[in-house]
């Protein structure tokens, strides 16, 4: 007769565990060098802000259309219109985004400034 099997060893079970672990421990550290340099923006009076700034103002609505100006831009003349007038917008760039907007639209934008030279980049509802 064959004898009972009464304990289950868990060696075998412990030691993945253990390299688990250890992998866990040699990653975790790699992890906090990746992400993006973010400063929090200061408490200012929206007055002031219109007064005292040349910011040029996008606006990219639900249906991920690019407006300057209250005229609307081609996605693929982003980069011209951008790079045509950051010198006369010294500030930067804020690009007001509609809740409904696709991501992908945005970052077009995004990379549409950076490409041209254009580092200060604000975001906003």
């Amino acid at each position: 007769m064959r004898d009972s099997f009464n304990e289950i060893n868990i060696t075998p079970l412990t030691d993945i565990f253990l390299v688990l672990l250890i992998i866990m421990m040699v990653i975790a550290p790699l992890l906090d060098q990746q992400g993006l340099n973010l400063a929090v923006p200061e408490i200012v009076n929206e007055e002031q802000i219109v007064k005292d700034s040349k910011i040029m103002n996008f606006t990219v609505t639900a249906d991920n259309k690019y407006f300057f100006n209250d005229s609307e831009i081609p996605a693929s003349d982003l980069e011209q219109v951008v790079s045509k007038n950051a010198k006369d917008f010294p500030d930067g760039l804020l690009i007001q985004v509609d809740d409904n907007a696709e991501h992908g639209a945005v970052v077009k934008l995004m990379d549409s400034a950076r490409n041209v030279g254009v580092t200060s980049i604000s975001l906003s509802r």
